[in-house]
């Protein structure tokens, strides 16, 4: 029976298809500069320190990652926006420490996956194609309809288009939902989808934190933990931040094979705007409890300079490379703080 919801691989990457899918528009650095320039005025007095980036031929780049946003390709088409990604999963190797690698599944390369980004009202359209060797999906969170839902397999050097409006406004997340869904999503198929609200949040240095695990023996238990991919990375390379600049967290856990973990910051307390899906805060804390694909923005702001350290209270993930530190930077223009 044919499967009319994929297209064969030759009909997808097409000239004609691509023109029909209006590929011809502007680019995803284009995209980025000119949704940098409709918020020119808003992000103006926000600094960020200059960070040494990763290699770009890395599986995992999570220093680039804390800051890179996926605008998608811009379009119109009959007078509405039309907001365009291109997901494609694949098969890589990861080096989670000197003697430990892991085959991974990665999105466009990398793990975790491109943290897409978009406005609520805003159309999307993912062009999702599959070479990573077994059926695979993508599965959004957010409100679109069941044929966009995700849960149909997509074969392997076939592709799909999955297309609906961006709400509601929040912290989202996508991943593949191919049984058995825990063990796609645990081997990298997976990242977070930032919906904004019509009336942008204040300025402020925006950061994003995705916690993970690695089952490197297929146990079903976890043996490496991680933000945004390598184990410990941010513990040898702290995340350089301002004094006194408001920092803005987009914070997921999608830790498979553990129900829940915490996340905690040192010397500080953060206020929760729960799942993003509200402007004004739910609580102020210095811990909160994360169930698998929970995902909250927590902001805060350092007063002192120095290194504060940020983890999960479950010592055994910490210690196995879901730890990292904060650098606070002196702030010596403190016109420019928050």
């Amino acid at each position: 029976m044919p499967n009319n919801f994929t297209l064969g691989k030759k009909e997808f990457w097409s000239r004609r298809q691509l023109l029909k899918l209006g590929l011809g528009g502007v680019g995803v650095a284009g995209a980025a500069a000119l949704w940098q320039t409709l918020n020119s005025q808003n992000k103006s007095i926000v600094r960020v320190p200059q960070m040494e980036m990763d290699a770009a031929d890395n599986v995992a780049q999570p220093m680039r990652m804390l800051r890179e946003f996926d605008y998608g390709t811009l379009k119109q088409e009959s007078g509405r926006t039309i907001r365009e990604f291109q997901l494609t999963a694949g098969t890589s190797v990861i080096q989670l420490n000197s003697a430990v690698s892991y085959n991974i599944w990665d999105l466009n390369g990398r793990i975790p996956g491109p943290t897409l980004r978009a406005k609520q009202g805003d159309r999307i359209r993912v062009l999702f194609h599959n070479q990573a060797g077994h059926s695979h999906s993508l599965h959004f969170h957010g409100v679109h309809p069941a044929e966009m839902d995700g849960v149909r397999p997509v074969s392997n050097n076939s592709a799909t288009i999955y297309e609906f409006d961006a709400e509601p406004y929040g912290v989202h997340l996508y991943h593949c939902h191919i049984e058995p869904v825990t063990r796609h999503i645990a081997k990298g198929l997976y990242g977070m989808f930032i919906i904004d609200p019509p009336t942008p949040r204040p300025p402020a240095d925006e950061i994003v934190l995705v916690m993970a695990g690695y089952d490197v023996d297929d146990n079903s238990h976890n043996d490496f933990y991680a933000f945004n991919g390598l184990p410990h990375h941010y513990m040898h390379n702290p995340i350089q931040i301002y004094q006194n600049q408001l920092i803005r967290l987009y914070v997921l856990n999608i830790i498979e094979y553990d129900p829940a973990v915490t996340f905690h910051l040192h010397a500080n307390f953060f206020d929760v705007y729960r799942y993003g899906m509200s402007m004004k805060a739910s609580e102020k804390t210095d811990v909160i409890t994360m169930g698998v694909a929970e995902r909250h923005i927590l902001e805060f702001a350092f007063r002192y300079p120095g290194k504060y350290m940020f983890h999960p209270h479950q010592d055994a993930i910490s210690e196995n490379g879901c730890m990292g530190q904060f650098e606070v930077v002196a702030n010596n223009n403190q016109n420019h703080s928050t």
